[in-house]
């Protein structure tokens, strides 16, 4: 029985070693991060309209000259 009490307290306390040693971020690095995140998509989201934009464009180009011809 004492074995397995010892066993148990060697893996609780492993387990608090572990986990108390993770680096944690602080309020700013989360925000930063979150900012970060939102430009990324913007700039994404901002790069497909520019293409679907362009694309309509050549559509509509290509329509002018099939009326054209």
């Amino acid at each position: 029985m004492k074995k397995l009490l010892y066993t148990f307290l060697i893996l609780f306390s492993l387990s608090l070693v572990v986990t108390g040693c993770r680096e944690e971020k602080s309020t700013e690095e989360t925000v930063e991060e979150a900012i970060d995140d939102v430009e990324d998509g913007l700039e994404d989201a901002s790069d497909e309209v520019e293409d679907a934009m362009d694309d309509v464009e050549d559509n509509i180009d290509d329509t002018g000259d099939d009326i054209e011809d």
